[in-house]
């Protein structure tokens, strides 16, 4: 496990932790590139992991990738089927299964969903990345249903998995 946050991440410890880690979480802001969909990427605290960065590394053994970032699976609307996104470009890369956002999420409903999420991929100790979508789908439902603070439609939906 490493986690990065604050000073530390930096696009040469991220790149460090893609290497040494098949699970992935990123939480932080990302950007979408249409006009060059490989500059895509993630903010880092000293200048951009992009997605040509992430690409080039051999990732092919990773099974499983959250992003919690905006506009990770966002598409040309021009174009939408042929646009490369964060998500879609790790899963290319080799990631076998990533949940990436279609829009702007809120900071409190992501957290939100990431612990009911974990909940449901690992409660039982076991980490198959094969189970994120039903685990996704079940995190979702299971805030949908809360009635102290149900989790409202255009949150609910911004959230897609991707791959296995």
């Amino acid at each position: 496990f490493t986690k990065i946050t604050s000073v530390d991440a930096t696009k040469s410890r991220a790149l460090r932790a893609l290497q040494d880690n098949t699970w992935l979480h990123f939480a932080c802001h990302g950007t979408q590139n249409f006009d060059d969909p490989f500059k895509s990427a993630f903010l880092m605290r000293d200048q951009p992991l992009s997605l040509l960065d992430i690409t080039q590394m051999d990732i092919s053994r990773h099974e499983f990738a959250f992003l919690s970032a905006c506009e990770t699976a966002v598409g040309d609307f021009a174009t939408p089927d042929e646009v490369i996104h964060l998500a879609a470009g790790l899963q290319f890369a080799g990631v076998k299964s990533v949940v990436g956002t279609l829009w702007k999420v809120n900071d409190a409903t992501v957290q939100r969903l990431v612990e009911a999420f974990y909940k449901k991929l690992c409660g039982d100790g076991k980490m198959d990345s094969k189970r994120a979508a039903r685990a996704l789908h079940q995190a979702v439902n299971s805030l949908v249903h809360d009635k102290q603070n149900p989790m409202p439609l255009d949150q609910r939906i911004v959230f897609i998995h991707i791959g296995a």
